[in-house]
């Protein structure tokens, strides 16, 4: 386990370095999309229309921010359960995406998606949304306005911190720290 940097767009190099238990800052763009916007997403990509948004070498958020108050970029922006995805996410695996930050296990069809696109599970801390919006500089919605908290929005972040819960060789942190408990 160590402390890395990260930059958006991610490079192949960047996720297999990446290891479970690894504290990671990210910075760069990355895209929020929650629930209704995956479905979406989705269904595009499988009737072979364009989407709003670069999945190759990018990193989703599943996050749905609360309103700015004056001043703020964004309201709190603490992570969502990611598990409410996985119906979505080998797809958007196979078009590219190589990171996801959420909360909460992982179904296994997720994670051998995982191995087999090179991708990497992040998890934000649920309940510190309010610090975590502190590292988002800049945040405009890019689609599916009408989704309300619920949009794609296009952030800029600067040293988002992150935990390495799942590899891409497929390791879980979420079940190795628990056996790790256990002895």
């Amino acid at each position: 386990m160590s402390e890395k940097y990260i930059n958006t767009p991610v490079t192949e190099q960047d996720i297999e370095s990446l290891e479970t238990g690894d504290m990671v800052y990210i910075s760069g763009t990355i895209y929020t999309a929650r629930d209704a916007a995956h479905k979406r997403l989705y269904e595009a990509i499988q009737a072979h229309q364009e989407i709003p948004v670069e999945l190759k070498d990018n990193i989703i958020y599943y996050l749905g921010p609360s309103p700015a108050r004056e001043g703020q970029v964004i309201g709190s922006a603490g992570p969502t359960t990611s598990s409410r995805m996985d119906k979505y996410t080998p797809l958007m695996l196979e078009h590219g995406l190589k990171g996801m930050i959420g909360k909460g296990k992982r179904s296994e069809q997720v994670i051998a998606s995982m191995v087999r696109n090179k991708a990497v599970y992040f998890a934000a801390i649920g309940g510190a949304g309010a610090l975590l919006s502190k590292c988002i500089k800049k945040a405009e919605i890019i689609a599916y306005e009408d989704l309300g908290t619920e949009a794609i929005r296009k952030l800029e972040v600067e040293k988002l911190p992150a935990i390495v819960v799942i590899d891409s060789k497929g390791n879980n942190l979420y079940e190795t720290a628990t056996k790790q408990y256990c002895r």
